[in-house]
């Protein structure tokens, strides 16, 4: 009892709570039940839902909830400052302070390891990261937490961020700061986008915390079919493509022909597309349950028919906060081509950072920027810009679906070594006599990899479609449905649960 008592209870670094685990749903299905009965009491209900999510982050983090704490009290109490005084000194002091704990603790936490290696690399140092918190919850707790290398906390870019929208709009005066402690941690904290996103604005969030429960029976259907989508994407494209081939492949390229390692290159395109849009979506489902709308994510990024439009349709929520809170305070496009193109690129190169302290991930970001800044010079020079043919649209999709997946090879591969020998292969070693045999040895992948983005690219008109069929079934339909798809998803995944792409970042 003791033991199942500490399960419930307890953090598992072995088997943090995540929506793929059973252990989530029984955990939403009595957070629900206590929701029923205080959902309409404005209080009661943030009140219970911050201390459901506080505990959802411990089990997913651990002893890191204290960061998040911290940061959710650091960030009220400046905004409350911020509105209380009109001093422009002292409310530049609040918003500079704000921007340099959050980024301060975000870059420790996320670059500290890879600024000393660049360091001893360029220099020939022996300096070493120390988990600086870990170190200070030894002394002060007599616990025995290791301290030569940092963890990074799951989700610390998207609830920093969080934070730091809300302080400089509340600074910009586009937004009341927040009179309640609670409300504010509710905001930071939701739960079910709190790890992976995505990054919520204050502005369109924060009003939903006082406005009564309403989810209609459409809405209902909405949330029930995003989560099953969400739940099919992740376990039985994306897990299945990475466990049974992408990661092998990436593993130890040199292993496989180039043939292989391009198909690798494309299964992982699908895959990082149904593992992060797959969360999305779960998340969007479950807040919607709640009665909370989050805003979409992903809008088919592989139909885009530039780098930039590319952008514009994946990971919407850090696109646009990157936009208002990066490229547009440098300046967005209001100066000379130059200037602009210089915003673009340091946008960009810091959107890869963002991903990963690497510079895999720098070059990654570095390549997209550069496709942005070479197609926005194209569209000038072009001689078919305004020829709005269906050739033309396959054409520029073409390209940037096999543009943006080339760059892949970079936020894949975890050294640089990894990323050479997959070029080196498929440059070198592609043995075209070899294709027949491949597609056969891994037809179930391919056949998945197909699917997959058969369903991706068809027209948004088909999928309302089949989604408000869904929506629109009687209740015993739709019961039956839900049956026989948990069953195929159970049936399909994979051994081993695999984290989400994005808890890395």
């Amino acid at each position: 009892m003791l033991e199942r008592l500490k399960h419930i209870f307890y953090f598992n670094q072995e088997a943090p709570l995540i929506f793929t685990q059973f252990y989530f749903w029984a955990f939403f299905a009595i957070i629900m039940a206590g929701y029923a009965i205080i959902y309409q009491k404005k209080k009661p209900k943030n009140t219970y839902l911050f201390l459901v999510s506080i505990f959802f982050y411990y089990k997913t983090s651990g002893v890191f909830v204290i960061l998040l704490i911290l940061s959710i009290i650091a960030g009220y109490y400046i905004g409350k400052k911020l509105t209380e005084t009109e001093d422009q000194k002292r409310r530049k002091f609040l918003i500079a302070s704000s921007i340099f704990v959050n980024l301060f603790v975000l870059a420790y936490y996320k670059y500290t390891k890879f600024f000393i290696e660049s360091i001893n690399s360029i220099f020939g140092s022996k300096f070493e990261a120390v988990d600086l918190f870990a170190k200070w919850t030894n002394f002060f707790t007599g616990t025995h937490f290791s301290i030569d290398k940092i963890i990074l906390p799951v989700g610390i870019s998207f609830f920093t961020f969080q934070v730091l929208s809300y302080t400089i709009d509340v600074y910009r005066k586009k937004l009341k700061a927040v009179d309640n402690l609670i409300d504010f941690g509710f905001y930071v904290s939701f739960f079910p986008q709190l790890v992976a996103g995505p990054i919520v604005r204050a502005s369109e969030f924060i009003p939903q915390i006082y406005e009564k429960y309403k989810v209609s029976k459409q809405e209902f259907g909405i949330a029930t079919f995003m989560i099953l989508n969400g739940l099919f994407k992740k376990l039985v494209i994306a897990d299945f493509i990475a466990v049974n081939f992408v990661d092998r492949v990436f593993s130890n390229p040199k292993t496989f022909s180039g043939f292989e390692n391009l198909m690798a290159l494309y299964g992982y395109s699908l895959q990082v597309y149904a593992d992060f849009s797959g969360y999305t979506d779960v998340a969007i489902g479950v807040a919607l349950l709640m009665g909370y709308r989050l805003s979409a994510n992903f809008n088919s990024p592989y139909k885009a028919t530039s780098t930039g439009e590319f952008w514009k349709r994946w990971h919407i929520s850090l696109s646009t906060w990157l936009k208002d809170y990066l490229y547009i305070p440098l300046g967005g496009n209001q100066k000379s081509a130059t200037r602009t193109n210089i915003n673009l690129m340091i946008t960009m190169l810091l959107g890869g950072l963002w991903h990963g302290a690497s510079w895999q991930f720098v070059i990654w970001g570095g390549l997209n920027g550069i496709g942005i800044v070479v197609y926005k010079l194209w569209r000038k020079i072009s001689p078919i810009k305004d020829e709005n043919t269906w050739s033309n649209r396959f054409y520029a999709i073409f390209l940037t679906f096999n543009f943006i997946t080339i760059t892949r090879i970079w936020f894949r591969s975890e050294t640089m070594e990894t990323a050479n020998n997959i070029m080196y292969q498929i440059v070198n070693s592609f043995y075209f006599n070899q294709i027949l045999e491949v597609l056969v040895a891994y037809k179930n992948i391919f056949a998945i990899m197909l699917f997959g983005y058969i369903i991706h690219w068809l027209p948004a008109t088909v999928k309302k479609s089949y989604r408000e069929a869904f929506v629109a079934f009687p209740q015993w339909v739709k019961a039956a449905s839900i049956v026989v798809i948990v069953f195929v998803i159970w049936q399909a995944r994979s051994a081993g649960l695999q984290p989400f792409i994005y808890f890395q970042f």
